[in-house]
């Protein structure tokens, strides 16, 4: 009896974790498509819109699982400690979680963050880029896009484990727009 519960449960796991890729595949974003519409609440409790950036700058739009936690702090430092790159290629950095705004506010603060980071509490956004979850769908994952000026996607890096490697891999594409 216990084995047959056993084997029901992974096939429904299975199925579920299928359903879910499934799902991220049909709305998945790629390279060369525009980048999605959409507003969110930054860390100053300020709508903030991607719109308003298309025609003016490159973006840099990344989604990390959750605040204040050893990678997506090692990350976001590493963004913070080369803003002024960033800056000097014309690229607004933006980093996406389902953290609120206050929570966003304190990491921001705490650890001197000059640059956005943006509220999907409803984790909207993430599903309108295709984030992929990780870890049997429980953590959010890590991927950045680069944006071109003209709203267009031109690359993606995906690596929940490579933290610091989000910002080499921006700036190198970024550089040769």
């Amino acid at each position: 009896m216990i084995k047959k519960t056993v084997i029901v449960i992974g096939i429904i796991v299975i199925s579920l974790i299928s359903v879910n890729k499934l799902m991220a595949q049909k709305s998945k974003i790629k390279v060369g498509d525009s980048v999605p519409q959409f507003t969110l609440k930054d860390q100053n409790d300020i709508n903030y819109s991607i719109a308003d950036l298309i025609g003016k700058k490159a973006m840099v739009i990344y989604f990390y699982p959750k605040d204040d936690t050893p990678g997506c702090t090692k990350e976001a430092c590493s963004f913070r400690d080369e803003f002024e790159d960033f800056t000097a290629l014309n690229a607004e950095v933006i980093g996406i979680s389902s953290d609120n705004v206050v929570s966003h506010k304190r990491f921001a603060e705490k650890y001197r963050l000059p640059f956005t980071l943006l509220a999907d509490t409803k984790k909207e956004v993430q599903k309108m880029f295709g984030v992929p979850r990780s870890i049997l769908g429980l953590i959010p994952g890590r991927v950045t896009y680069i944006i071109d000026k003209k709203g267009k996607v031109v690359y993606i890096f995906n690596s929940l484990g490579k933290a610091e490697q989000h910002i080499i891999e921006a700036k190198n594409i970024l550089k040769s727009l």
